[in-house]
């Protein structure tokens, strides 16, 4: 079996760097671009597992209320601690001392939250294969980022915390800390719209029962 030479390696490693670099600065267009097509998909299909497993659908519901709501919470925590200090301070506490990158983590929660309220299996995994593609790839181009910032400080952060998955076992607050309120308060705004996707999706839905917008395709 060959061996890919070092050179071979570092052109492969730039690669792979411009292309995170790439997808990191385009996260929030390519994320809009495939947040149209979903809604597309949704408004004009048809849910078979509406008319098959009723039943399946209210608990799928349930379920994807219950994930956006924690997810809103977490995102709000999470602002709390980060607004404002992103790019100035290592931000170890709170939910940042579970895991490296809880923002993703309960913003992962949320978008499977909102496909499960589509009543769809197909459009929660598209939301899966969706975050699977482009948050990996931008949390590794952030760590390479703050790594040039913290330099050790942050290598013992990564040490001793996990990038994604939060071990409750560690976590830590400090028993004061300032926040900047007007960062903190778009931030806050940001924090709600997964909210505010699951309410459009219920009008869109109502809008479908009743006739309003034509039914192109069926999807489960």
């Amino acid at each position: 079996m060959n061996r890919i030479s070092r050179p071979d390696m570092q052109i492969l490693q730039n690669i792979l760097s411009r292309f995170g670099s790439f997808i990191s600065r385009r996260r929030t267009r390519l994320s809009q671009v495939l947040g149209a097509m979903f809604v597309l998909i949704f408004v004009f299909s048809e849910k078979k597992l509406d008319i098959t497993a009723p039943l399946v659908v209210g608990c799928m519901f349930i379920l994807g209320c219950v994930l956006v709501g924690i997810a809103t919470v977490g995102r709000l925590w999470c602002a709390q601690y980060i607004a404002g200090y992103k790019t100035t301070t290592l931000v170890t506490h709170g939910p940042y001392s579970m895991c490296r990158n809880p923002l993703y983590f309960f913003s992962f929660l949320g978008g499977v939250g909102v496909g499960l309220c589509t009543d769809s299996v197909i459009l929660t995994l598209v939301i899966v294969a969706a975050f699977v593609f482009i948050y990996p790839i931008t949390i590794m181009n952030e760590e390479r980022n703050l790594r040039k910032i913290f330099g050790s400080e942050y290598d013992k952060y990564v040490a001793r915390v996990p990038r994604f998955i939060p071990k409750p076992s560690l976590f830590a607050e400090p028993d004061e800390y300032t926040v900047k309120p007007s960062v903190f308060r778009r931030e806050a705004v940001d924090a709600m719209y997964f909210i505010w996707i699951v309410g459009l999706l219920e009008l869109i839905g109502c809008l479908s029962e009743l006739n309003y917008l034509p039914v192109l395709f069926s999807i489960y």
